[in-house]
């Protein structure tokens, strides 16, 4: 899946984990100037590695952020919000050390959750169905949208907020939890989830510095909705291993924790067409089947 672009702009990525490493390899292929904000020397090593060029500063530290490259670029906003609270104060820390046009970035794109809609007993939702968080960790994911396209349409900076679902891919499949024996629900008990390979997501990431919409929200998932047990089993068939035990739902909320339960808690379907006519896109992996596919033949895990 490849989108042709103009010319690199500069780039800025806040939050440089696995999925903005691979980000930040793409752009460099493509010539990209790209800046990452580390707060350690190891992350920083990591990333200059990686041909990226490094700053220094802490997003729960707001005097940390003052003085950022920030001007004229492509502003991805990876980061997670802190692991408590309704808000997400880092956002919004962020956001208070642009106060001057000079430093103001050209274009912020966000990745945000599906979690924002809540449970909606497995029907279809899509970027018009009203966001209806029901955990803390949405709700924090909902608040820091709120602060960005605020933001974005005060200084007239297009924002595009990526709703994405559960990532898998080389590093991202639950490995230790399959060899550990772990149990998961009974697929017939589960409620609807969805997700998108790691890749994609990249390609996504990519696309959407050219072609998302200002003030937009797009769904970002493979369009094939499952289950998470049927994940953990398609998983655990696709690296030889056993599938995990199965628990009813009464046994769930005995054995599993308070995270995993909150998780299958909620029921929905992600509609993806919007992504795909707006992004022109065709996902290398489509659905679940064909991303583990390509998993074995690799042989990764």
């Amino acid at each position: 899946m490849r989108d042709r672009v103009k010319p690199a702009p500069p780039l800025f990525i806040a939050g440089c984990g696995d999925i903005g490493s691979l980000l930040a390899v793409k752009w460099r292929e493509r010539g990209a100037r790209v800046t990452a904000l580390v707060r350690s020397e190891a992350a920083g090593r990591r990333l200059q590695g990686l041909g990226l060029e490094t700053v220094f500063g802490d997003l729960d530290q707001a005097e940390s952020l003052c003085s950022l490259p920030l001007a004229g670029t492509v502003l991805y906003y990876l980061a997670p919000p802190p692991p408590t609270g309704e808000g997400d104060p880092r956002v919004r820390n962020l956001l208070a050390a642009l106060t001057a046009p000079a430093v103001l970035p050209g274009r912020i794109v966000y990745i945000s959750t599906s979690g924002v809609y809540g449970d909606s007993g497995g029907e279809w939702v899509d970027e018009e169905t009203p966001p209806h968080p029901q955990t803390d960790r949405a709700r924090r994911r909902l608040d820091a949208e709120a602060a960005l396209r605020d933001f974005g349409r005060r200084h007239a900076i297009p924002v595009i907020i990526l709703r994405v679902g559960g990532i898998y891919g080389p590093g991202r499949l639950p490995l230790a939890r399959l060899q550990k024996g772990l149990p998961v629900l009974l697929e017939a008990e589960c409620g609807y989830t969805n997700r998108i390979h790691a890749e994609d997501l990249v390609a996504i990431l990519l696309a959407a510095a050219a072609r998302g919409e200002a003030d937009n929200i797009y769904n970002i998932s493979d369009g094939h909705p499952g289950t998470m047990s049927g994940y953990f089993n398609a998983v655990a068939d696709a690296l030889g291993l056993p599938r995990p035990p199965a628990l009813t739902l009464a046994e769930a909320k005995e054995q599993l924790s308070e995270a995993m339960l909150s998780y299958l808690s909620e029921s929905r379907r992600m509609d993806n067409r919007k992504l795909l006519r707006a992004f022109g896109i065709t996902l290398r992996y489509p659905d679940l089947a064909s991303g583990l596919a390509e998993l074995q033949v690799k042989g990764e895990r």
